[in-house]
């Protein structure tokens, strides 16, 4: 007969799961309500409305809306590049239904990210920007704007994913955007991605039409780096070499032939009159592989080597010309600001 003592009492078997009681169930959602009402209470009133184009008599919008948030208390407003467009005629109206004038200090399609300043305020109420860096997926967030019209909408979810990449509306890769499941509607552009600490860690960029629970923020360290540029020089700095061009295969045989790795790579379609590239005697059907020691894999990667750390300096590039390895020497420029 079997002797079932020792395992009982020497605690051999593993310990079972307390189920839970309603009680713990009501503490849990308790505290999850109570995060989402702290952020609300602490970030909701830097929130504004964003209203471009001019008014009609009867006082109707007839541009665009969307949302913004005041991250200073003299009224420095991000939002996204594609809800301030080209409008000349900005209004921000905030929680309390009051509306004043702003205007453009600059815009970063490449980020889809504007930087507004409300005109003759002080002393706003304003969101601190966090460390996008520090997100896990899995972590709540909430989401504020002005989703449909319908002001002040607080939705929540959690991160889904982190470093996705996303085309913006100039068609340059946004790098290093946050995925998340709370509902976003048009709207809600331009509006803050939180913490439960009540930080801004994306500003809200995109949705994807027929899906549920996939959108998009421009992460918050990315909203840092386009805000410090548009302060010190209104825009954005770029290098700019010159090219269009898109992400090809390259031939098996021409890598082997030049001893490369890569198997994609970025084909130059045209080339600039006068521009750096036409200068260091690049070619329409060259395949770029390499620039300044990295490796490209197509046109993203380019796109992406070309920042404002290799204005003005002597670059390297190694390409392939009819299946033959060429260095070329290259020298960027600084590329005209977008108006």
């Amino acid at each position: 007969m079997l002797d079932l003592t020792s395992d009982v009492s020497g605690g051999d078997l593993p310990p079972q799961p307390v189920p839970s009681t309603p009680a713990d169930d009501q503490h849990l959602l308790d505290a999850y309500s109570n995060a989402v009402i702290g952020v609300t209470e602490r970030v909701g009133p830097a929130v504004v409305r964003v209203e471009t184009g001019p008014k009609v008599p009867n006082g109707r919008e007839r541009g665009g809306l969307g949302s913004g948030i005041v991250i200073s208390p003299d009224g420095l407003v991000l939002t996204n590049s594609h809800v301030v467009g080209q409008s000349k005629e900005i209004r921000l109206r905030d929680i309390e239904g009051n509306v004043g004038d702003a205007r453009v200090l600059g815009v970063d399609p490449d980020t889809d990210l504007a930087l507004l300043r409300a005109n003759g305020v002080r002393d706003l109420r304003y969101a601190s920007l966090g460390n996008s860096k520090t997100l896990q997926r899995g972590q709540l967030v909430i989401a504020i704007g002005n989703p449909l019209g319908f002001e002040s909408t607080v939705t929540a979810g959690v991160v889904s994913a982190l470093g996705r990449s996303i085309r913006s509306v100039s068609g340059r890769t946004i790098e290093d955007v946050i995925q998340t499941d709370a509902a976003l509607n048009p709207g809600n552009s331009g509006g803050p991605l939180v913490s439960s600490r009540a930080e801004v860690i994306g500003i809200n960029t995109a949705i994807i039409n027929g899906a549920q629970g996939i959108c998009f923020a421009v992460a918050s360290n990315t909203a840092q780096f386009v805000l410090s540029e548009i302060i010190r020089h209104g825009y954005v700095r770029r290098a700019y070499i010159g090219v269009a061009g898109q992400t090809a295969p390259i031939p098996r045989r021409h890598a082997v032939l030049a001893a490369v790795e890569n198997k994609m790579g970025a084909l130059l379609a045209q080339i600039e009159p006068d521009g750096p590239a036409a200068k260091a005697g690049l070619l329409p059907g060259d395949v770029v592989i390499r620039l300044d020691g990295v490796e490209i894999n197509g046109v993203d990667d380019l796109i992406r080597v070309l920042d404002r750390d290799r204005i003005g300096r002597h670059l390297a590039m190694d390409v392939l010309r009819l299946g033959r390895l060429r260095a070329i020497d290259i020298d960027p420029v600084e590329r005209k600001p977008a108006r």
